[in-house]
């Protein structure tokens, strides 16, 4: 069964039904940017770097698609870049070179500068963007569409969208080379949109969670390996929608100093399918519970072990670890969503719905 948005009339915010148009989004982006991918793959396999660029949740896509080129495709020079950190320190790029550019709308200001940098020095160029974006497309080799815009100032549909894309163009790449793993990728993506649909189904112990997670203090996030990038989204969807305190990291910098931190009122939350860091996980989950920390957990389907070092445990369906980011991000976005209305926010307007920050923005343009 098809999970559906509730009513527009009792969800007033265009975040809820981004978060639900995602199965089907996704199964556009399988079904007809097939042939930009492909095109896409071509210009990259040669190339002496790939060069993955972004800022915000963008930023975050790179980080996975960083993952996904050199895991699944690869490409072990593949490498993702903070938009503005490539304007300012701009890496030796030539004709050699490959960048992809991931902008939703396609107006961040670094963003545009890196592409423009990348034609100018003779690299290969592409941007992976939405569906009726105000993107240069003209500086671009190659274009992937996403979705429609989204309307909520909180980035969902677009993000797994692209990460989407960029699992595509991995896939591709790595089953063109005989790389291990890509052809089970391949045939895998033709279920993500049913996989998400599932972890959409988790909405009814999702608000449970938010219930209980609005009254504590601060939020952390852990992850490792591409999950890293799924904890950063968390906590960033969560400050721009709710504006609680929270922080997302990678799972063993999260011991490294935020633990310390931890106390009754703080709710770690663990983003923990298996991969090489479900060990020292649950060594971290023992400790957190031990120092009176609140602590939840999204997991594959029957790891009861990990369940059971929780209070609260998300159960997703088997998917490869690849392909984790946009699964198991499903109810982490849900969770921001409900988190918002538990905090009477508006999700969408990126709080320019108060009047000193919407003053403040004449001081910055993104």
């Amino acid at each position: 069964m098809t999970s559906q948005a509730e009513p527009r009339s009792s969800h007033p915010y265009y975040m809820y039904e981004s978060i639900f148009g995602q199965p089907s989004a996704i199964g556009r982006i399988l079904d007809e940017e097939r042939e930009p991918i492909g095109a896409l793959a071509r210009a990259v396999e040669s190339a002496n770097r790939v060069l993955v660029v972004g800022i915000g949740t963008s930023w975050h896509a790179a980080l996975v698609g960083e993952h996904l080129l050199s895991t699944v495709g690869g490409l072990e020079d593949a490498r993702a870049w903070n938009s503005f950190e490539f304007d300012a320190y701009p890496p030796a790029i030539g004709p050699g070179d490959a960048v992809i550019v991931l902008s939703h709308r396609g107006t961040k200001r670094y963003s545009l500068r890196a592409l423009e940098a990348a034609r100018a020095a003779g690299a290969t160029t592409a941007i992976v963007t939405g569906i009726g974006s105000e993107a240069r497309v003209d500086l671009a080799d190659v274009v992937v569409r996403t979705s429609t815009q989204d309307l909520s100032s909180a980035f969902t549909v677009s993000h797994t969208g692209a990460m989407t894309a960029l699992a595509m163009l991995a896939s591709e790449l790595g089953a063109n080379v005989g790389r291990p793993g890509a052809e089970q990728i391949r045939q895998e993506l033709k279920r993500l949109p049913g996989l998400v649909d599932t972890a959409l189904q988790l909405e009814p112990q999702v608000r449970d969670w938010a219930r209980e997670g609005v009254n504590a203090e601060r939020h952390y996030f852990a992850g490792w390996g591409p999950n890293a990038s799924t904890a950063y989204e968390a906590a960033l969807k969560i400050k721009e929608s709710s504006y609680l305190k929270t922080e997302g990291f990678q799972i063993e910098q999260y011991l490294h100093g935020p633990y310390v931190a931890t106390h009754p009122g703080v709710m770690a939350t663990f983003i923990a399918p298996p991969g090489p860091g479900r060990g020292r996980a649950i060594e971290i989950m023992a400790a957190v519970n031990m120092v009176g920390g609140h602590t939840a957990a999204l997991v594959e389907e029957g790891d009861e072990e990990v369940s059971g070092m929780v209070e609260i445990s998300l159960s997703l369906p088997a998917v490869s670890e690849a392909l984790t980011p946009i699964v198991y991000l499903i109810p982490l976005q849900l969770f921001t969503y409900w988190l918002a209305l538990e905090s009477k926010r508006n999700p969408d307007v990126f709080r320019l719905d108060d009047p000193a920050h919407n003053a403040a923005r004449q001081n910055y343009e993104l």
